[in-house]
């Protein structure tokens, strides 16, 4: 995993955050939001702040200090000022309460796209080496038209458009210049064009889809709907002077299962659907039966393992249906035990687990009563 750089007193950052946001359809700005376990404007603070960014000025709207406050609690380096009327507005407010300690670079950018990549902020402050002035784009696919009173006036090259994004990186001095400079009308648009009114050119660097903008309340639902699936099988043999381990449950029954773990069988379907999910292998990449350290280990062990990596890529349990295939023993008497049992290590409700056991009408090495199977299906949504 990829350490995190320290905040850096060289670069600062202006997120703005004082607009109305009622495109978006939530009770509340859209920067104000609940998101994925957060809010819209936490996580863009949190991002600049893990790619380095050291102060950081927040341009809200009049009345809202104590919701952003609230919002930002525990972050260090944060100043809250209310915005203009206009974006261009809020920007220089921002930028001129970063002043009387100036960085060298100042990234400005939406609260509205709040997923920010480390590595176009490296590309956006390694493009400052050669201009004032870096912004993020990315290619036109559509083809494009110039409309006029509803109908098509001409085409447009797309080959010569580039969607604009946020952060877009600075030379401190010189954009605060060309903000305090400024007399092109009541809004700029973006501050890459206040710095180009102002004689500078602006160098263009690789956006990333990532940074897409939060505008419709539609774009809360496919963010809260961000899922993955995957799925796991498993196989171990029924031998004679063994423990029985079942989805974490010690069952009582004249045979267990036989393997370098303790071959829960149910657990280990569980890890392997987990892993699948966020593409991960599988249960033998992470803990090989070649390694004496699994010896006899819990298998629970693993499922913890799993779940960290899913964390880790953003992700959590959102349910898991497992299928136990075997004669015997009976597993509905033990059902609810298994249930709760998985849950607890999954970390989530136990209405989102479904354990269920079928038999092969005596047919293959399970209906001979040699072994037992495990599949299992686990849904993992964005955090």
């Amino acid at each position: 995993m990829d350490s995190i750089p320290p905040p850096s007193p060289r670069i600062a950052a202006v997120i703005v955050a004082a607009g109305k946001g009622l495109r978006a359809g939530q009770p509340v700005p859209k920067q104000f939001t609940p998101y994925r376990g957060s809010s819209v404007l936490r996580i863009a603070a949190e991002n600049l702040r893990a790619a380095g960014v050291g102060r950081i000025a927040v341009a809200i709207p009049e009345g809202a200090n104590e919701l952003a406050s609230k919002l930002l609690d525990g972050m260090t380096d944060i100043t809250l000022l209310t915005g203009g009327a206009t974006r261009q507005e809020s920007v220089a407010q921002g930028l001129e309460a970063l002043a009387s300690d100036a960085p060298a670079v100042v990234l400005i950018h939406d609260a509205a796209r709040p997923d920010c990549p480390p590595a176009v902020i490296e590309r956006l402050v390694e493009a400052l080496a050669y201009h004032a002035g870096a912004i993020p784009v990315l290619p036109v696919v559509d083809s494009m038209v110039v409309a006029r009173d509803g109908v098509m006036a001409q085409n447009a090259e797309r080959e010569k458009l580039r969607r604009v994004q946020t952060p877009q990186a600075f030379g401190f001095a010189a954009i605060l210049a060309a903000h305090r400079d400024w007399s092109g009308g009541a809004d700029a648009g973006d501050d890459a064009q206040v710095l180009r009114a102002a004689g500078y050119d602006i160098a263009l660097v690789e956006g990333d889809e990532a940074l897409r903008k939060l505008t419709y309340k539609e774009d809360f639902v496919t963010a809260s709907l961000s899922v993955r699936m995957g799925s796991g099988y498993d196989v171990h043999r029924l031998v004679d002077g063994e423990e029985l381990w079942l989805c974490g449950v010690k069952i009582d029954h004249h045979q267990g299962l036989s393997g370098h773990s303790d071959a829960d069988v149910g657990l280990h379907a569980v890890v392997d659907a987990i892993l699948g999910a966020i593409a991960q292998g599988d249960i033998g990449d992470h803990f090989p039966p070649t390694d004496p350290q699994w010896k006899g280990a819990p298998s629970s062990r693993f499922i913890e393992h799993a779940v960290k990596l899913a964390a880790d890529a953003g992700y959590q349990v959102g349910n898991v249906d497992l299928t136990l295939i075997c004669e015997a023993p009976k597993i509905g008497p033990h059902r609810e035990a298994m249930r709760e049992r998985l849950a607890a290590l999954l970390g989530c409700d136990v209405s989102a687990i479904s354990v269920k056991a079928t038999t092969t009408e005596r047919l293959g090495f399970t209906g001979r009563g040699e072994g037992i199977a495990a599949q299992a299906v686990a849904v993992m949504v964005k955090i």
